[in-house]
């Protein structure tokens, strides 16, 4: 039995149905252009067209990137390339077109933003997600290395592991991403506060800290590694059912050494957010939440006493 098991079967000579009829339909192409063109055009010319079109359909065939094969990664370029770059939240399909208070270019055409369609709705306080006729949590954890255990320890843990897996009934997705970590700040955070220690000791323990994490952010690019379970409800089931199925995920994560939790409507924010811009430092303080009601602090008002002359 193969490794992956959703590897397509092989047809004919080591090649896929798929890529059979990457290679039929370029030998059909040639043959179509032979028969049309071999009294006008002469033999050599055609010859040396059809050994590039074979180099062309073979390399589609046979080639793949970010793992994908050729054809469908070119696919997903030229739809990456055709989609709109401004993406807004309100429906631009009924808007009349660009307001009158916009100067738009003598030439050319204004491109217009398309409608942002997202697969959730909102996302409730404590981290449930809603996506429109089902709900989804999310559970961050840490990760467990293999190599610092025993053998038995190793078999026991996977077979933990195998038991959580086999209890899952509806879909679940497991994330694994690394993400750059933002030494730079705290590095400035330790140099700023090396100075109110109260010991020498400890002020030169600090700044020399600071200076590590300084040096190391300057040479490296640190990450550091995510790791989220997405757990859904099935059809029919209430509410709270995708919660009650991330506390399950947590007591069985839980025994094969980890540390998972499950995370509240702030975290959820977050992780979406950083998912959707991996590089990009977070805001510091978070995101606001929809219905939040954002205040500014009043500003203090100095009173001058006037002195009679």
């Amino acid at each position: 039995m193969p490794a992956d098991v959703d590897a397509p079967d092989k047809v004919a000579y080591g090649l896929t149905f798929h890529q059979l009829a990457i290679v039929a339909t370029g030998a059909l192409i040639f043959y179509g252009a032979w028969r049309t063109l071999h009294t006008v055009v002469p033999a050599p010319v055609l010859v040396g067209t059809g050994v590039v079109l074979g180099g062309l359909v073979i390399g589609l065939a046979l080639g793949r990137r970010d793992g994908l094969s050729m054809d469908i990664w070119l696919l997903h370029a030229i739809r990456h390339t055709r989609t709109p770059r401004s993406l807004a939240a309100a429906n631009s399909a009924a808007d009349p077109g660009t307001p009158d208070w916009i100067e738009t270019p003598k030439s050319g055409r204004m491109p217009l933003p398309a409608p942002l369609r997202l697969p959730a709705d909102a996302i409730d306080d404590d981290g449930e997600i809603s996506l429109g006729g089902a709900r989804a949590a999310i559970v961050g954890t840490t990760t467990v290395n293999l190599a610092l255990r025993t053998p038995d320890e190793q078999a026991a843990l996977i077979e933990g592991w195998g038991r959580w897996l086999n209890s899952l009934s509806t879909p679940t997705q497991i994330v694994v991403s690394a993400q750059p970590v933002d030494l730079t700040s705290h590095s400035r955070a330790l140099a700023a506060a090396a100075d109110t220690q109260p010991h020498p000791q400890l002020r030169g323990a600090c700044a020399d800290y600071a200076e590590f994490l300084g040096d190391l952010a300057a040479r490296r690019d640190p990450l550091r590694r995510q790791v989220l379970v997405v757990n859904r409800t099935a059809a029919g089931e209430t509410n709270h059912a995708a919660r009650r199925r991330a506390d399950d995920t947590v007591r069985a994560l839980t025994g094969i050494g980890v540390s998972p939790r499950v995370l509240n409507g702030a975290a959820v924010t977050a992780a979406l957010t950083s998912a959707a811009d991996p590089y990009r430092p977070p805001r510091p303080g978070g995101l606001a939440a929809p219905d939040a009601v954002i205040t500014a602090a009043a500003p203090s008002r100095t009173r001058t006493k006037r002195r009679k002359a």
